[in-house]
């Protein structure tokens, strides 16, 4: 049996855009993408995924690439109405986009699990590639803050990230387990390679680590496990990575996004803005490429996804 099957762990945003890449470049038999759900909360009576909606609709073509989330030429009728009747409007769902999270909040009601709605969600998009979430079992990110235990969407959209983080915990994780889909992923026995994409380490990849046994799991693998790092120029494009670095003492730089993964890092590959970094990087074992990781547009985001399958010695057609 060849080993070519790629298991990606990816958060939303970045990470979307890696998957659509590998989606792109792997048929549907060689790709399981687990996704966090650390960041899933309920919001007006609705059970809201945010990195696996940006995932799907990143494979779909439906991201906004211009706002960065959400569904392109989206319109807001139904929050405008929200809005005048008094409710919750700091936390903004276009009118398709909450068409997504009132299949999934029903189906959920009526007892399926979490994977089920996603298969069923993805699959009626028209995605043939496996979008998995990480885990059945609610996982909820919290941010540390002079104030108190923050839930990570009052952190991240409410708050827009100004209080000072001063720790990140998942409650829940300790008692969730992976989804069966990302436990078969990790067991397979042609699995050839893990790509993390450029996803927030702390805030978006820990979540997915912070399950019993997966971490485990990775450190006893036997094929190669490929990092791309979210910070170009020193700095991430979207979202606090930079900031939350600094908050938590450490340097913002890939050697932080090295020193984070640990022994579980094969590779890391970095961007053409951050080539200084590699010589530091590389006279400490670990093997870098830099290239452009900028995904401007689909060809970008092939081309990087053909580099990560590359370092990790699995062939594309």
């Amino acid at each position: 049996m060849s080993a070519r099957h790629v298991l990606a762990l990816s958060g939303g945003v970045g990470g979307a855009k890696l998957a659509a890449g590998l989606a792109a470049v792997l048929p549907p038999e060689d790709l399981t993408i687990v996704v966090n759900t650390g960041d899933d909360f309920e919001h007006l009576g609705l059970t809201i995924c945010p990195d696996i909606d940006s995932v799907a609709y990143a494979l779909t073509g439906l991201n906004d690439v211009v706002r960065g989330w959400g569904i392109r030429d989206e319109s807001w009728h139904a929050m405008a109405m929200l809005r005048a009747l008094g409710e919750d409007d700091w936390f903004n769902l276009g009118d398709r986009d909450m068409g997504m999270h009132i299949a999934r909040s029903w189906r959920l009601r009526e007892g399926a699990t979490l994977s089920e709605v996603t298969a069923r969600l993805t699959r009626s998009l028209g995605i043939v590639h496996a979008i998995v979430p990480m885990s059945d079992g609610p996982v909820r990110t919290r941010i540390g803050t002079a104030e108190g235990w923050m839930d990570f969407q009052r952190y991240f959209v409410a708050e827009q990230c100004r209080p000072i983080a001063t720790g990140v915990r998942f409650d829940g994780a300790a008692t969730a387990r992976p989804s069966l889909a990302f436990e078969a992923a990790l067991a397979r026995k042609d699995l050839g390679a893990i790509v993390i994409c450029p996803s927030n380490p702390y805030l978006s990849v820990d979540p997915i680590l912070a399950l019993p046994g997966v971490r485990e799991a990775l450190a006893g693998r036997r094929v190669p496990l490929v990092a791309v790092s979210p910070l170009v120029g020193g700095a991430s494009l979207k979202g606090p990575l930079g900031k939350l670095l600094h908050e938590l003492g450490r340097p913002v730089g890939n050697g932080s996004i090295a020193d984070h993964y640990g022994d579980l890092l094969d590779h890391l590959v970095i961007d053409e803005a951050d080539a200084a970094d590699a010589g530091p990087l590389r006279d400490r074992g670990l093997c870098v490429t830099v290239t452009g990781t900028v995904m401007c547009d689909a060809e970008v985001r092939e081309r990087l996804a053909r580099v990560a399958l590359s370092v990790a010695r699995i062939e594309t057609g």
